[in-house]
């Protein structure tokens, strides 16, 4: 039987990353898209923590309404106000990968971001990820600075060229290279060098969890 994966997401960008990474794959995609959480806790002082965790508990119970298998949560900073959740379906979470591979590697490694609203809870959960698991990171976080609202305003060929220039001016210095936002993986992949990006580690975690058979080929 065809499984049902229910993706949460903060901007409707990261839907054709996940879209385009699991078309070889017989899986149904049931996207929910919500930017206002964040722009709520970033801009409405008002806007409590707890009032936030409430929201995002409503938002889980919702989506397992609706008959899925698993979901998906594509935001960091969506997971680091997730807290207990009473969902039965396994949640899956979009760094939780990501944070395994970078951890695997004991050289010093840069951490590339667009959105500087990422970095905070990204780093909180990268460490308290390497913590649990006794792992040693030698990690520098850059934030490619004037970046992101050229995705967020439909311009993402000038988004990608952005980020594709800026990681062709870091090879040189020799160190580990991570992309940390999906919206960032495009120009990642087009650098003639090995990038680390959330959605490699990402989608092996999603066919591992569903257990997902590839589409037969037509002809």
């Amino acid at each position: 039987m065809k499984k049902t994966l229910a993706c949460l997401h903060a901007h409707h960008s990261n839907i054709a990353y996940i879209e385009n990474a699991l078309s070889l794959y017989d899986i149904e995609l049931l996207h929910f898209v919500d930017p206002a959480l964040m722009q709520q806790v970033t801009t409405n002082s008002a806007f409590t923590i707890d009032d936030a965790k409430h929201k995002v508990k409503e938002q889980l119970e919702w989506i397992a309404s609706c008959h899925v298998d698993a979901i998906l949560i594509t935001c960091t900073n969506y997971i680091v106000i997730l807290q207990e959740h009473t969902v039965s379906l396994p949640i899956l979470k979009i760094d939780e990968p990501y944070f395994e591979c970078i951890c695997n590697i004991q050289s010093p490694q840069v951490l590339l971001f667009t959105n500087p609203a990422t970095v905070s809870g990204t780093l909180s959960r990268l460490h308290q990820y390497a913590h649990e698991h006794q792992k040693n990171i030698d990690i520098e976080v850059k934030v490619i600075e004037n970046t992101f609202d050229l995705i967020t305003k439909g311009h993402k060929s000038q988004y990608d060229k952005t980020i594709y220039d800026y990681i062709n001016t870091m090879i040189k210095e020799e160190k580990v290279i991570s992309v940390a936002l999906l919206s960032m993986v495009d120009a990642s992949k087009k650098v003639d060098a090995e990038i680390i990006n959330p959605l490699d580690p990402l989608i092996k975690t999603i066919v591992d969890e569903l257990d997902l058979k590839e589409k037969e080929q037509t002809t």
